[in-house]
């Protein structure tokens, strides 16, 4: 009976660890050396399309800013594309995370001087500060974008930093800013942020909300928030109300008849009811449904 040689059946593991380790350790020199050991006695290793990939990453790490938004789509792409799918499948998940951050912190970085831009709005430092975890890095980026708010990405950009620093609570505003001014951007982050409170009143929303079925209804998410949540009408109160937005205008009136309600002013409620049919006939009618459970 043959005996088994268990150095030489590891062998290819034992190589396979060198690299990892020292990309863990962002030893690029080591990682390229050892890398070159593996290729060398098992050309065919499964691995080593991975692993090349990562230590290649590792080694075109730059600090030569970008010089516009193309460049920076392409090596984002790549990384998004390349590198990261090598690193969840060749190093132990507490060790792909710090690496793939640190090559998306260097991104940012290189991205610093590059101005937002409406037609390129992903290729700005502050979506990649977001992907490196440094959501301080990220919020001040954003600051440095001249009216922030007023824009789709950066607004969201900023409600993803707040919610990941400060919690779902602090990120209230945000989020109701953000459904008024681009509920698709709002839909399209719940997901990215999941939280499961949030993920359930969405759900009840689409539920219940007398609307068309799409993204759009998303504008007046807060408002029904106002509703079905009435503690949370003080927070969504510290939103940026638009005035010439229909959505943002039933938040605020909401929040108003509420107020209304709780000092027993009926004579002006009459009229505040009355403006919120004539705004949403659907938010009214949930509105008076609550109502009547209420005084049943």
């Amino acid at each position: 009976m043959q005996q088994l040689d268990i150095f030489a059946d590891s062998r290819d593991v034992m190589l396979r660890n060198d690299v990892s380790e020292c990309l863990q350790q962002r030893d690029t020199a080591s990682a390229r050396s050892a890398l070159e050991a593996l290729a060398g006695e098992y050309p065919d290793d499964v691995d080593l399309p991975a692993l090349t990939v990562l230590v290649d990453a590792l080694e075109a790490k730059a600090v030569v800013r970008f010089a516009d938004h193309e460049a920076l789509a392409v090596a984002r792409r790549a990384l998004a594309n390349e590198v990261v799918p090598a690193a969840v499948r060749v190093l132990p998940r507490h060790a792909a995370q710090p690496l793939v951050a640190s090559l998306w912190r260097s991104l940012a970085l290189r991205a610093a001087a590059l101005p937002f831009s409406a037609a390129a709005d992903d290729c700005h430092a502050a979506p990649l500060w977001l992907r490196a975890g440094d959501w301080e890095a990220a919020r001040e980026c954003v600051k440095g974008i001249e009216s922030w708010w007023h824009l789709a990405a950066p607004l969201a950009w900023m409600t993803e930093a707040c919610y990941r620093a400060d919690g779902l609570d602090a990120a209230w505003p945000l989020l109701a800013e953000l459904a008024w001014l681009a509920p698709a951007r709002f839909v399209a982050l719940l997901p990215v942020l999941g939280d499961a409170s949030l993920d359930a009143l969405r759900r009840r929303f689409d539920a219940e909300f007398p609307g068309k079925g799409d993204s759009e209804d998303f504008r007046f998410f807060p408002a029904w928030l106002v509703l079905v949540k009435p503690v949370l009408a003080g927070r969504l109160a510290e939103a940026r109300v638009r005035r010439e937005h229909k959505p943002s205008r039933a938040t605020a009136l909401l929040s108003e008849i509420l107020r209304r309600e709780r000092e027993g002013d009926q004579h002006e409620l009459v009229g505040l009811r009355e403006q919120l049919c004539r705004l949403h006939g659907g938010l009214f009618d949930i509105y008076m449904s609550t109502r009547k459970v209420q005084h049943r």
